[in-house]
């Protein structure tokens, strides 16, 4: 069908043009100590295993990497992501269960110091029920870590679960009114969600996806790809003609 193919084109001509309205930001590292990264998005988006998957990205880029297991409030999260710390040979930072999760970020950021970590991969808490204590917890992770390392956190990530669909926007505009997020990577790609909701976060909040991730192992993450990503919005859509 011509007409429908020549719409599908300038659909994801259109598309393009909007995501590429604001370039970009390069993701920050620090060239004087560790570089400080933090982890957000509600509980069961993917942050933990994300985690798992960046680490093990840096590794083989050949950075040492740390964990801090900040998400103090969900049950079994501490617990989660230090077994991935074992698994991966990543020195993991405990916060206590229900303590301060900024008092682990403190502890983590002074222990990359000490260690010369290169990355410092944060798991904070998700709770997005109490958005006043979420914003409060989240602004004084960031004044804490700025602290202790110069400029930190370098960079805040949003993990977006794809199959949230609208959703998605409201989520990243909350967690952006708390923290300043600079990315988003995006969990859960390898169903039938193809995660058109990032079109809008770039055009209202400029905010760039950096990663996709696919499955549950560490090497399912792979580097945004716009072209490819709209290839495949536009595949799903001649599908279902």
């Amino acid at each position: 069908n011509v007409s429908f193919k020549w719409a599908m084109n300038f659909l994801m001509k259109t598309m393009k043009e909007i995501y590429e309205e604001y370039p970009d930001e390069p993701i920050r590292f620090n060239e004087n100590g560790p570089t400080v990264i933090l982890m957000e998005g509600v509980n069961g988006s993917g942050k933990t295993t994300t985690c798992a998957k960046l680490a093990a990205m840096y590794q083989k880029e050949g950075k040492s990497v740390g964990f801090v297991a900040a998400d103090t409030f969900r049950a079994g999260a501490i617990e989660q992501l230090a077994q991935w710390g074992e698994r991966l040979n990543v020195p993991t930072i405990k916060g206590r269960e229900n303590g301060d999760p900024s008092a682990a970020i403190v502890d983590g950021c002074r222990y990359a110091r000490e260690n010369n970590i290169d990355v410092l991969l944060c798991d904070t808490a998700g709770r997005l029920q109490n958005k006043v204590s979420l914003m409060a917890e989240l602004s004084k992770m960031n004044r804490v870590a700025g602290k202790e390392i110069e400029g930190a956190p370098h960079n805040t990530w949003l993990i977006l679960d794809a199959t949230t669909g609208q959703n998605g926007l409201s989520q990243a505009e909350i967690f952006n009114n708390a923290t300043n997020l600079t990315g988003i990577i995006l969990t859960k790609m390898d169903g039938t969600a193809k995660g058109g909701i990032i079109i809008s976060i770039k055009h209202k909040l400029h905010l760039p996806v950096y990663y996709i991730g696919l499955g549950e192992n560490p090497e399912d993450l792979r580097p945004f790809d716009l072209d490819a990503y709209l290839y495949s919005i536009s595949e799903g859509l001649d599908t279902n003609e």
